[in-house]
Order: C-alpha cells, then sequence, then structure tokens
C-alpha cells in the first residue's frame, strides 16, 4: 500500500493541529532473589515502589536505582514487559504479540538501547506492498496510486472541514461523521468505497487501534511521529525489557488490589501482602484504570478520573500462521486485502521476509478485532484463511499452527493501546500524568501527549517520572 502508515505520516502533516518532543534512554531483568521474595507474603519497604514491569516501569526503576534509590516492582504477570511479549514456543523463532516496530528510528530511545546492547533491527518497507481487491485480482501499481491519490484528497477535505468547524467553535464530531458528510458529496461507486474504506482501516484504525467512529476530528492526530522510517527487532522484542530490568527487584504474580496513599507514604495492598514506600509509580494500562479494578484510597482527584473516562482504549489484534511453505510473494513485506467489510483481514506482515520461516502474521483493528475475541481460535484461523485463499487458491495448505491474541480481554490490560475520542484531547494524556500529593506518580504510554501508543512513549514517561522524584 503506497499510503501506507509511515508515508502518511507525511500526509499527517497536512492534517495535524499540533507538534511535539522527547527525553532519553536506559537498560534491564529480573533476579531470582525477587521471585523468592514474591512468594512471600510480607511487607517490604522501599523508597519508591513502581506498579507494572512494562518498558515504563522498567525504565522509571532502572533510572532511580541507577541515582541510588531503593526500588521495587511489582508485576502482576509471570512475566516482565507489558505489552511487549515475544513468544518463543515455535523453534528458532521470536514472535512479538504485543509491540512489533520501533516507530521512527532517528532520535529513538529505543534505537539507542538497541545499538547500545548490538540487538539486530531490520527496517520495513511500506512500499513494498502487495494489494489485492475484494475478489482476490492483484491490483497494479497504477490502481494502487489511484487509491492513494483520492485517500489523500479526502483526507486534504478532512483537514479543511476540521479547520471550518473550529473557526465556528462548533461541537466536536467523530471522524467517521466527518468521513461520511465528505463521501456524501461525492458521487462514489461501490468499488471506489471499498478502496477508501480499505484505506481508512489500514492507515488509520490500525494506527489507532480503533474504529474512526471512535476518533475525535480534533484530536484524533494531535500526536507526534519521529522520522526514519521503522524496524522490527527479527529476534524479539523481549531483548529490551531484558536489558532493561537487569539488576531491577522484580516481584511477579503480585497483583495489585488496593492503593493507599497519605502524608505517611505509600501502601501497596498485593494477594502477596501489603509493600510501604515513600512514593509510587502507577504504570498500569488506561484499559485497567478504566475497569476500576485497583482501588485508590483516597480515591484518584475527579479531575484525573474524568480524563481516564475521556480517553479511548483501543484493540489491534495479531494471528501469526505457520505453513509448511511459502505461497505468497517472498519478497513483499505487506499484503493487503480490500474485504467488503471494512476492517475484516485487510492487512498481513510477511514474516518469512525478516525470518526465511514460513510465517504470516494477520491483524485486526478496532470493533472487527474485539469481534475476533469472541471466536474460538478454530473459526479465527479459517476466517483468515478464506480471505488467503481468495487471494491464492483454494490448493494452498491449511496452517501448521498459530499463536492469537485477544488484548481487549486480558485482565492486565483490556486493550492494546490508547486514543482520543470525540470530546477528548491530547490534554487529558497530561492530566493523565499529574501527580497525586507528590506521593503518586503516573507512567505509560497514555500518559504521553507526544508520543501515545508507542514503546519509545511509554519509556520516555518512564524517565520523565524517575526525573520528577529525584527532583524532589
Amino acid at each position: 500500500m503506497r499510503v501506507s502508515r509511515r508515508i502518511f505520516l507525511a500526509i499527517k502533516s497536512l492534517v495535524s493541529f499540533y507538534t511535539k518532543t522527547l527525553l532519553g534512554s536506559s537498560k534491564v531483568l529480573a533476579s531470582s532473589e525477587a521471585n523468592i521474595a514474591s512468594k512471600k507474603r510480607m511487607i517490604a519497604t522501599a523508597e519508591v515502589i513502581v506498579i507494572g514491569a512494562g518498558i515504563a516501569g522498567l525504565s522509571a526503576a532502572s533510572n532511580l536505582q541507577k541515582q541510588g534509590k531503593k526500588v521495587v516492582i511489582l508485576e502482576a504477570r509471570e512475566r516482565i514487559g507489558g505489552r511487549i511479549w515475544t513468544d518463543h514456543s515455535w523453534n528458532n523463532l521470536s514472535l512479538d504479540l504485543g509491540a512489533t516496530w520501533i516507530h521512527g528510528i532517528k532520535n529513538n530511545p529505543i534505537t539507542e538501547l538497541v545499538q547500545n546492547f548490538n540487538i539486530k533491527t531490520t527496517p520495513t518497507n511500506y512500499d513494498s506492498h502487495l494489494l489485492y481487491g475484494e475478489e482476490g485480482n492483484l491490483l497494479t501499481d497504477a490502481q494502487q496510486d489511484k487509491i492513494d491519490t483520492r485517500f489523500e484528497k479526502l483526507l486534504n477535505s478532512i483537514n479543511n472541514y476540521r479547520s471550518k468547524l473550529a473557526k465556528s467553535e462548533s461541537e466536536d464530531i467523530s471522524l467517521e461523521q466527518a468521513f461520511g458528510m465528505l463521501f456524501a458529496t461525492r458521487k462514489l461507486s461501490v468499488k471506489e468505497s471499498l478502496e477508501l474504506n480499505y484505506t481508512i482501516n489500514s492507515v488509520i484504525e490500525h494506527e489507532y487501534a480503533t474504529d474512526i467512529s471512535d476518533l475525535s476530528l480534533y484530536n484524533w492526530d494531535q500526536d507526534d511521529e519521529l522520522n526514519g522510517g521503522d524496524a522490527l527487532l527479527p529476534d524479539g522484542y523481549d531483548q529490551v525489557t531484558k536489558v532493561l530490568a537487569e539488576g531491577l527487584d522484580i516481584r511477579l504474580n503480585h497483583v495489585v488490589q488496593r492503593v493507599e496513599y497519605s502524608s505517611r507514604g505509600v501502601r501497596v495492598i498485593t494477594n502477596h501482602g501489603t509493600h510501604e514506600a515513600e512514593q509510587a509509580i502507577i504504570t498500569l494500562p488506561l484499559g485497567v484504570l478504566k475497569k476500576d479494578v485497583i482501588e485508590f484510597s483516597p480515591p484518584l482527584p475527579e479531575r484525573k478520573q474524568a480524563a481516564i473516562k475521556r480517553l479511548g482504549m483501543g484493540v489491534l489484534n495479531k494471528v501469526y500462521l505457520r505453513f509448511s511453505e511459502v505461497f505468497w510473494d517472498k519478497d513483499s513485506d505487506m499484503l493487503g486485502f480490500i474485504s467488503e467489510n471494512k476492517g475484516k483481514w485487510s492487512e498481513f506482515l510477511n514474516i518469512y521476509k525478516y525470518t526465511n520461516k514460513s510465517v504470516l502474521l494477520g491483524f485486526n483493528a478496532g470493533k472487527y478485532g474485539l469481534e475476533t475475541e469472541r471466536l474460538t481460535d478454530k473459526e479465527i484461523v479459517e476466517a483468515a484463511m478464506t480471505v488467503l485463499r481468495k487471494i491464492y487458491s483454494n490448493s494452498i495448505p491449511n496452517p501448521e499452527a498459530w499463536l492469537i491474541t485477544r488484548w481487549g480481554n486480558d485482565p492486565f490490560t483490556y486493550g492494546s493501546y490508547s486514543h482520543i475520542p470525540p470530546n477528548a484531547s491530547g490534554k487529558d494524556y497530561d492530566i493523565l500524568a499529574e501527580p497525586v500529593n507528590n506521593q503518586l506518580f503516573f507512567a505509560g504510554e497514555a500518559t504521553s501527549r507526544k508520543y501515545p501508543g508507542t514503546v519509545h512513549g511509554a519509556l520516555l514517561s518512564g524517565q520523565r517520572e524517575a526525573k520528577r522524584i529525584l527532583r524532589n
């Protein structure tokens, strides 16, 4: 697809209202002592408790410990990484079920980390993209260019329409409503509508992990982007979390139930007892905060609670399919499909190109991504194979194995990453990042106004909160 995620960034410069900045880097793994301690029901005293061993928590803890602070990380899972989750169950393959790319390799703290630790990366070329029509026909370059040009014009119209509404101080509406109004003014054929819906899904909905019906017209694209293209880590993103976690006191399987804070300090009650500290950094995903599964006493300020309610948590689910042979084009990075139903199996990543293994990765975002979570593994695989057989014929083999994510129902995330719905704004990210009583500090991708939904945004937020604590 010519208008790919990264090409879309150039277009976004026309569309975006806002600008942003950056911060720094770090390193990390959990010690055996931490695992022993995690089995004991006890009060563990530290200067700072970090809730969550995702990259934000690891980054914060690493920076604090380097400055002499005694830090304990409490992690609900039996592993570190949070939404960075690499599966190694298939021999000689490291498959990322969560974060996949370094988004924008220039001036990116993740790039600095992987370079410092000699972690291999491979660029993704989004221009290397084969696009198939709803009948399974391969589109020519000229046909793809035509689709891209139409989409660019539509985005320009969206930008102009947004400017008019802003000048008249009209109430925010969804991006879907804006697209719908513009669609109505154009005489689009059924084929042209399907093509535009495909591009909207692949370029916008996959990028923000939600449908355009849940994106604010005014603020959906307020985030900033780093330059230099994207790169994956063929040997797994968990290499980054492992180096960041080195030497840290991480208590796995510690499910936080309640956080109490007062002038005397912070008490964190878990399924393995109570932990006390002077301060705490909360790196819980937005989805968990929205579910209210952890009690705060006293409750978080109303201002922060309102921001949590306004922001949205999206879903981008993955399906890895392993085959006995490669029946698709070996040299293309991406395979696109224009579905009759927007968002259903519109994009596959060619894992073979990066690993020489016969694996495809399918993505589903937003409402359809959530719908797949109600299906059995067998039904999900059959749905993917229906599309692949439409493209490559009924003679292609069934997959030998598969890996399927269900991030929307994951009790420790309830989603993939954040976005801005109608009537929310980038200010809500700032509000979520605000400390409470100089005792509770907040980090994670949903506290990063500049880089929400990214690994580098989460890492930088952890560094930000560590600096904030160290300044006090």
